[in-house]
């Protein structure tokens, strides 16, 4: 397995896992597939154009076919620029079982840790996706809150656990 930031040119085989990502699991991301499916190739390159705050990781197979991906995007206002969120965590179904989610999330802790005053990374994950908490938990992210009703789709409320991985404290890896 391969894991590398996204560039440009990656816009084509990230937007096909995107898809793939909120066709299977929707009740997973804020956004949808009717939405994205529309994004024109622009879109894509700029939304996965690696800057100095913001990356997408991608894992790739032994094909060199992309099958995993996560997202890191640092805070902007002055009084949050030491936080940092994931966004957009998926593994296809077929390539899951093989600890590329948590490969990913360490090579992206690795990566923040050398993003300058970054101290803490912020993700939202459905509180019944038991897999990926469990994932999360197992990396040192901590559970500091829950919204109730975040998502909703198909006419279903989905809450959301709020978690934290504190970057340099010794109660994290």
């Amino acid at each position: 397995m391969n894991i590398r930031v996204l560039i440009e040119s990656d816009a084509v085989i990230y937007q096909e896992l995107r898809l793939k990502a909120l066709k299977n699991n929707p009740e997973a991301f804020g956004s949808t597939f009717e939405r994205e499916s529309k994004f024109t190739k622009q879109m894509i390159v700029d939304r996965i154009k690696p800057t100095e705050n913001k990356f997408v990781l991608g894992a790739f197979d032994e094909n060199m076919v992309l099958v995993g991906m996560v997202t890191f995007m640092r805070e902007a206002s002055p009084k949050t620029i030491h936080k940092a969120n994931i966004f957009g965590m998926f593994v296809a179904p077929e390539a899951r079982g093989k600890s590329i989610g948590k490969s990913l999330l360490l090579e992206l802790i690795k990566m923040a840790k050398k993003c300058n005053g970054v101290e803490q990374l912020n993700l939202t994950v459905v509180s019944e996706n038991k897999p990926a908490k469990k994932l999360y938990e197992s990396l040192g992210f901590k559970v500091y809150g829950v919204e109730r009703n975040a998502l909703k789709f198909n006419g279903k409320y989905y809450d959301e656990d709020l978690m934290a991985f504190y970057i340099n404290r010794m109660d994290t890896i």
